[in-house]
């Protein structure tokens, strides 16, 4: 152990005697760990983000829709079906229907193109809106077909100038049917500010009952294309869907298995992290190549130091020094070297990564983790000792007598 320390300071005294050239070997080492760290740091975070925003909109979410053989409207689900789903699936704790048109809406503030959505009880949790004044639309206005909405904050600031708006009328226009809304809600959109989502538009969107829609002609009853169903956890939602999915069936005696169809979000979402990993992976599988390119960079200058010290070898050879702690020397030098480098990477590495995450346009932690941080610099140490071994190997085998002849 004592004879190793003694490497160790015979390494960094001449690391410090040559800060240009050790500088220089270093420079592959870090940008390589430094690119490494940061990818793997923003990857990371931007996973996590995606996923923390993907969960609250869709988390726990089933999407049932008719296929391609339900071809007409006969074929559609109705209100029955998705009474049935709520009492009748283990698993399900509400249901709405999928009603959404686009129309104008007339403000205080002017014209504006307006997407109006229609659906039930559950739909505050469909949308994840968290109500930040007045309520959401409830079973009995859905019941009337009560021509009431509710409105987001960032929108009623947009057509009123304020967002007390409650009891406030809005003017919308559908297929030229024009009729008046009352406002008895403002949500805030928990991902009207997220990286994902929360993209600016002209465009103001109002939720309603979907039964309002048949203010504008339509028919919500007995003709429902597809309808959100919400789950509380307990079962797998390949289990809830395939529940659903059997019951639909019965229930309308469909012939092929693609008379109905079933998004899983939560399939969805593995997907996207699926896809994400193998960005993230590639990236920084290209980034690593500069850390080969850095390992190159020792082992050249170890062959320059192993040169360089020619005569230094063959006195110590010849004053009894064996051919293993000629070997040990020079290794631990180039260990040292691409240590050095290593943390001097991931400190970069994690100031890039902090400084990418907190732009404007990004705005979320980055997703550090101590066993990347471990990994990397252990990565580097040992890229300074596998190509540390060759000039390491060459110095060990110097004849003491050829040794001392050189200049």
């Amino acid at each position: 152990m004592a004879q190793l320390l003694e490497y160790i300071k015979m390494a960094l005294a001449n690391i410090k005697a040559n800060k240009g050239r050790s500088i220089l070997t270093m420079l592959g080492i870090i940008i390589g760990i430094s690119s490494v760290i940061t990818i793997m740091a923003v990857g990371d975070g931007f996973e996590k983000e995606m996923n923390d925003q993907l969960n609250s909109m869709a988390g726990g979410q089933l999407y049932v829709y008719a296929g391609d053989e339900a071809s007409n409207n006969e074929d559609y689900m109705n209100n029955d079906d998705m009474d049935a789903v709520e009492s009748e699936i283990a698993g399900v704790t509400g249901t709405s229907p999928d009603y959404a048109d686009y129309g104008t809406v007339l403000t205080p503030k002017g014209s504006f193109d307006l997407v109006l959505r229609g659906g039930g009880t559950a739909q505050q949790e469909v949308s994840a809106l968290e109500m930040v004044g007045g309520r959401f639309y409830n079973q009995s206005d859905i019941s009337t077909g009560n021509r009431v909405c509710v409105i987001k904050k960032n929108d009623a600031i947009k057509a009123f100038g304020t967002d007390d708006v409650l009891g406030m009328n809005l003017e919308v226009t559908l297929y030229n049917i024009t009729i008046d809304l009352t406002i008895i809600g403002v949500s805030q959109d928990k991902n009207s500010d997220s990286m994902l989502f929360g993209y600016n538009t002209d465009r103001i969107s109002l939720e309603m009952p979907y039964t309002t829609f048949e203010s504008f002609g339509w028919e919500t009853t007995d003709s429902i294309y597809g309808f959100y169903i919400t789950t509380d956890g307990t079962l797998p939602s390949k289990e809830v869907a395939d529940n659903t999915l059997k019951l639909l069936r019965d229930r309308h005696h469909a012939q092929t298995e693609d008379y109905y169809l079933l998004q899983d979000f939560n399939d969805q979402l593995a997907t996207v992290n699926n896809t994400m990993g193998m960005i993230t992976g590639f990236i920084s599988l290209v980034a690593g190549i500069s850390l080969l390119v850095g390992g190159i960079g020792v082992m050249n200058i170890m062959l320059v130091s192993v040169t360089e010290r020619t005569r230094e070898i063959g006195i110590r050879k010849s004053l009894g020094a064996k051919t293993g702690s000629i070997m040990l020397q020079f290794l631990a030098e180039s260990a040292i070297i691409a240590c050095i480098g290593g943390l001097i990477g991931v400190a970069l590495g994690l100031l890039m990564a902090h400084g990418i995450c907190s732009l404007p346009m990004l705005g979320f932690a980055p997703g550090v983790k101590v066993s990347t941080i471990l990994l990397a610099t252990l990565f580097s140490s040992g890229i300074g000792i596998f190509f540390g071994i060759y000039p390491a190997r060459k110095a060990a085998k110097l004849s003491p007598i050829e040794a001392l002849r050189r200049n």
